[in-house]
């Protein structure tokens, strides 16, 4: 018999329940480019251009990981959306030291994310819950700065039509995130943004302009030039890129039992991790940042009772489809930037709070974890509270502390590989070694 992942949905129910997968994902690829395109100051024609590229991308992307191609792709209900911690890692790499070594950090993250998917098994174990909650909540944090400013705009000044603007938004979002059922509620941060323009039309607190264009259109190779390639700069996407091998396993092991599939993360993980990173190099050259596989549609799936990767296999299809749609594209590439300002306010406090989340299933009170938390928060939170607290240091120390998702990880990792192994240390007395080691 067929299990649930493989079986094949008639045409005229495919079509359908793989649009209600597109809609319930679609709210990330596009708030991920109105907020790069807002940080980035890109004209309405390099937005539409980007719309093209992420949505193309995340269609390719689902395509690979449910019908699976060599060992890239897990074969399972899958979609791949451009990562809100990543997008948000990307900006600010971006807003220090410019989109090219932005562009060049995700090849760099991408390539180290193959050439460590051999040594899974021990890769993983640097990344527990604790650090993983850390690394996300510094994200989270930082970024809620970064949103600040594209409220402010680029004379760092908020006057009082863009900030009542923004605040509009930001209750749209909200009051549809708690009043909208389903799929319309997964997309809340949509609505908000198609309120807030309304809301900026109708007053004149912002203005709609629209790229440029019609029919179809290509995304564009290399938008901010020839990638640069610097290792420090480039240091906090790496380290993230390491860290979404523990998010795979679980979104992985999660999607295998729903859909009916014996899990086996020994196998299906470093397929999935292949093709997210196969992905993010292609995605480098076109100016995304990194593309993760989501496993927010597998709530679709309960629902439905259709657990087939066929299902989201199409609408991968349909996803790249539009991303060719130059009028979608170019449609969208023209909102207000208070608006995507306070949308990214509220996507950014919600990876915050996923961060807050993962530390919550630390288990802070058992053992030193509490303590590792305190201090890796304390290093991660400092370069954003003093920001000349470094400046003293020679440039490459400074480029590393001076980041608060590098200082913060890689603190975490450090003290809860010291806490672990002084664990075992204590477990074993001195008397217990000598008397193993003469067996």
């Amino acid at each position: 018999m067929t299990s649930a992942v493989n079986e094949r949905v008639p045409p005229t129910r495919l079509l359908p329940l793989a649009a209600q997968h597109v809609l319930a994902m679609v709210a990330a690829p596009v708030s991920t480019v109105f907020l790069t395109s807002a940080a980035l100051r890109l004209p309405p024609s390099a937005t539409a251009s980007l719309m093209s590229t992420v949505l193309v991308l995340c269609g390719g992307g689902s395509l690979l990981q449910s019908l699976g191609v060599w060992t890239f792709g897990a074969r399972l209900p899958f979609v791949m959306l451009p990562g809100g911690a990543a997008a948000a890692l990307f900006l600010q790499i971006a807003h220090d030291h410019g989109p090219a070594v932005a562009s060049g950090s995700v090849l760099l993250a991408a390539a180290l994310l193959l050439a460590v998917v051999p040594l899974y098994a021990r890769v993983v174990r640097l990344f527990p819950p604790l650090v993983m909650g850390v690394t996300v909540l510094l994200i989270g944090i930082s970024m809620i700065r970064v949103a600040a400013q594209l409220v402010a705009g680029p004379d760092a000044t908020t006057g009082t039509r863009t900030l009542a603007l923004a605040a509009f938004t930001v209750l749209a979002t909200v009051v549809a995130h708690l009043v909208l059922p389903g799929v319309w509620r997964q997309a809340a941060v949509l609505v908000g943004m198609a309120t807030g323009t309304l809301i900026a039309l109708a007053t004149g607190l912002g203005a709609f302009t629209p790229a440029p264009g019609s029919g179809f259109a290509l995304p564009a190779v290399l938008p901010y030039g020839a990638p640069h390639f610097d290792f420090l700069a480039a240091l906090p996407m790496l380290v993230f890129s390491l860290t979404t091998l523990a998010e795979v396993t679980g979104q992985t092991v999660l999607s295998s039992e729903i859909a009916g599939r014996t899990p086996c993360p020994g196998r299906d993980v470093p397929r999935v991790a292949r093709a997210d990173a196969l992905v993010s190099l292609v995605g480098g050259l076109f100016g995304t940042s990194l593309m993760v596989t989501s496993a927010e549609n597998v709530g679709i799936g309960r629902l439905t009772g259709v657990r087939s990767r066929y299902v989201t296999a199409a609408a991968g299809a349909l996803l790249a489809l539009a991303g060719l749609c130059s009028p979608l594209s170019r449609l969208v590439a023209g909102l207000p930037a208070p608006v995507v300002g306070g949308s990214a306010l509220v996507v950014f406090a919600v990876i915050a709070v996923m961060g807050v989340e993962m530390l919550g299933r630390a288990e802070l009170s058992e053992g030193s974890g509490a303590m590792v938390a305190a201090l890796a928060l304390t290093a991660g939170l400092l370069p954003n509270l003093s920001p000349g607290l470094y400046t003293g240091l020679p440039a490459w120390l400074r480029t590393v502390m001076g980041s608060g998702v590098v200082a913060g990880t890689l603190t975490a990792v450090l003290l809860h590989a010291l806490a672990s192994t002084a664990v075992v240390r204590g477990r074993v007395r001195p008397g217990e070694r000598r008397r193993s080691r003469a067996a």
